[in-house]
């Protein structure tokens, strides 16, 4: 009898087992398990890299002067940029605000290339909050030379992020509001039905450029309102009714000589 190999990977709806058989290649898919906390926490920890869609609201590339895009604008950000809740923001020397955006993250449940918009959904193993943080000066001077903006958006702590959240918590990702506080004021509030370019295309359109591993996150852009934050301020950022999470704003401490 051929020996079996079992992989797992996380799906919205659950923990599948994959069954391959050694002597055909061919799988099989078992009875679907229930998943448990710990192994949604882990897809975080197992991503390569975070692909960020720029402009994907209408309102929020008009107030930066851009226009609506006719493709999704992309970028990466390394994974090394992640924060967990509660963490410090750091604003790099000699900085002295960086901007805040708001955004859902879509974390990718099993490798997916060139996948189409009508499976693009199976390929989702959770959603999760998160803000990409950008050195909007840094930023500018990139665009103005047609460089790329990976210093402006990649630096340590510039990717707070929140615990993974099983699709069950939110059935209708275009259908979510997203909010940010700064200092207990409110800087942005928008709804995911917004978005010009939906999860599915964005899942199809990115994985036929680049292939998605498991735990790899998609930050699907962000409502209009973004604005600087400076050192000692607070961000408190949520998805209405679901979840909040806050991070401080400090300083980067500066290289030793």
């Amino acid at each position: 009898m051929a020996q079996a190999q079992v992989g797992h990977h996380l799906l919205c709806g659950g923990l599948r087992l994959i069954t391959t058989t050694a002597t055909t290649g061919r799988r099989r898919r078992t009875a679907t398990m229930a998943t448990s906390v710990s192994a949604y926490q882990k897809l975080l920890a197992v991503g390569t890299k975070i692909i960020a869609v720029g402009r994907n609201y209408a309102a929020h590339a008009k107030e930066l002067g851009n226009a609506v895009p006719k493709e999704p604008v992309l970028f990466m950000k390394p994974t090394s940029s992640y924060l967990e809740n509660g963490g410090k923001i750091e604003v790099p020397h000699p900085l002295e605000s960086l901007d805040h955006e708001v955004e859902l993250a879509v974390v990718i449940g099993q490798k997916a290339r060139d996948v189409s918009e009508a499976s693009a959904m199976d390929y989702v193993g959770g959603y999760a909050l998160a803000l990409d943080m950008t050195a909007r000066e840094i930023q500018a001077v990139a665009k103005s030379g047609g460089l790329p903006w990976t210093v402006s958006k990649g630096q340590d702590t510039f990717t707070p992020i929140s615990s993974v959240l099983p699709c069950s918590m939110i059935p209708d990702p275009h259908d979510v509001e997203l909010w940010l506080k700064v200092d207990g004021a409110i800087r942005q509030k928008g709804s995911t039905k917004d978005m010009i370019f939906k999860i599915p295309y964005l899942i199809s359109h990115i994985s036929s450029l680049f292939t998605l591993l498991e735990g790899d996150v998609i930050l699907t852009g962000t409502p209009q309102g973004v604005g600087p934050v400076k050192v000692g301020q607070k961000i408190e950022v949520g998805i209405t009714g679901i979840l909040d999470i806050n991070f401080d704003v400090g300083r980067r401490k500066s290289l030793k000589s």
